[in-house]
């Protein structure tokens, strides 16, 4: 028999955990950060004096970012260290060289595959899913990144995006669901909960089609490291064509 190009899993015992218990870690989590967040934002859009500040959209959006970014690594902690185990280590967070098919993975899912998923829907409804409606959300953000401002939008949305919901979304939900619901329910729920999160309805066919990707490459590899790499790719793919549009 020959050997699978995959590395085995990082996690010798995959965690169990129920969809209640993640449910309610998650939303604990999500409720601190978008209160966080809304602090965090208000406070550089207004001076300490209560006047207007002069702060780029890009640094508000940072600020946002890291205010929703932080309770759910903190989480992500805690739950590795009560299983007596490191956060890279108990949700698979390592790379190995087949990882790089993430690269031309995340391009074709961004070039091929959302516009293949979006086609038929423009079809039947282009005064909804066309094109830029659909990219509207991206178009705002690369509008207001002037300058050193677009490196700073480029660090959220390929870097530090990709990292945190990679290990929330396929390390801590699906890795913790499959084990109780088994791998295609942990697939499914997974995808249509990083789907809605998102909360931009005319974008959820197309990133939920892409969730299922991301998921399959965690369920093939149990890792995080191609669904990673993909999903870097997919968001840099998708900034720099409207930047460059």
């Amino acid at each position: 028999m020959t050997q699978a190009p995959w590395p085995p899993p990082s996690v010798e015992q995959t965690p169990k955990r129920s969809l209640l218990s993640i449910l309610l870690l998650w939303v604990g989590c999500y409720s601190t950060a978008v209160a966080l967040s809304i602090v965090v934002t208000s406070s550089s859009v207004t001076g300490g004096d209560g006047n207007a500040a002069a702060n780029p959209t890009t640094l508000v959006l940072a600020l946002s970012a890291l205010g929703l970014w932080l309770p759910f690594v903190f989480m992500l902690r805690w739950v590795a260290r009560r299983a007596g185990m490191d956060l890279r280590t108990y949700f698979g967070l390592s790379f190995a060289k087949i990882d790089w098919l993430g690269i031309p993975l995340g391009i074709f899912c961004q070039v091929v595959l959302m516009n293949v998923v979006n086609w038929p829907l423009n079809k039947w409804w282009p005064n909804t899913f066309n094109p830029q409606r659909i990219e509207t959300r991206a178009r705002d953000m690369v509008d207001a990144a002037h300058g050193a401002w677009f490196v700073v939008l480029f660090l959220i949305v390929v870097v530090g995006a990709p990292l945190v919901e990679e290990l929330v979304y396929r390390g801590f939900i699906q890795g913790g669901l499959q084990a109780r619901l088994g791998s295609t329910w942990a697939l499914i729920i997974t995808a249509a909960w990083f789907t809605i999160v998102h909360l931009e309805p005319i974008e959820f066919p197309g990133l939920f089609a892409f969730a299922l990707v991301l998921g399959l490459c965690y369920r093939r590899t149990q890792r995080l490291g191609l669904s990673m790499v993909t999903h870097l790719a997919f968001n840099a793919t998708g900034l720099l064509l409207v930047a460059l549009s």
